[in-house]
């Protein structure tokens, strides 16, 4: 790695439904543990973290459980004590009138076409409570506390609305949509790299095999 380089790394919390339970749009205001493939997934980030070189020295999570469990997880699988540190910056979106409800359901409010400008483009759907620009600056403004850390690695263990936002601290939001998924699956990560003189993305929606 090269001398002075920060890498910031952007993982998104293991599995919260299990087998037979109906998924949902779990938002900001839903509060759910992991359930066991997703203590699986959060072992597996850590033991990738472990052998790729990438054991964060700071950590960050939401207020949410799903996140915390997840870094304690990675935490365990890395045998490293790194400090964690609570933002609201990595709390999932507030999807409204949508918030924990199942998928066919949000379709049949909004439509197919809503979900994937959403997916595709960060586009907000109607009636979700969201700030874009909000979410952006508060992105920005995080990268640029990391390029001011002495420290070179750092793990923020967020969801699927709000790490979507992440990629404009690259300044190129369009070219990085070229390249990769806006969308982190469960039990993935993402790497955005500073030189320096500028981010740029390593990686995104990275999933490491779960461990047999």
């Amino acid at each position: 790695m090269t001398a002075g380089m920060k890498t910031l790394i952007i993982a998104r919390h293991g599995n919260t439904f299990g087998p037979g339970d109906t998924p949902t749009r779990v938002g900001a205001r839903t509060d759910l543990p992991l359930v066991e493939s997703g203590k699986a997934q959060a072992k597996a980030l850590g033991l990738h973290f472990l052998e790729n070189g990438l054991v964060p020295d700071v950590v960050y999570v939401s207020p949410l459980l799903r996140t915390q469990h997840t870094a304690d997880i990675i935490l365990q699988a890395t045998n490293t004590e790194a400090a964690i540190e609570t933002l609201e910056l990595l709390r999932e979106i507030d999807y409204g009138p949508d918030e924990n409800r199942p998928e066919e359901a949000v379709i049949a409010r909004i439509g197919i076409e809503a979900i994937k400008l959403w997916d595709e483009r960060a586009i907000v759907p109607k009636g979700w409570l969201v700030d874009p620009d909000k979410l952006i600056r508060g992105w920005l403004d995080f990268s640029q506390s990391i390029e001011k850390s002495e420290k070179n690695t750092f793990l923020a263990v967020t969801s699927n609305g709000a790490a979507r936002f992440a990629p404009h601290i690259t300044g190129d939001f369009e070219g990085f949509r070229a390249g990769f998924p806006l969308k982190l699956r469960t039990g993935a990560y993402g790497i955005l790299q500073f030189d320096g003189d500028r981010w740029f993305a390593a990686g995104w929606d990275i999933r490491p095999e779960k461990p047999s």
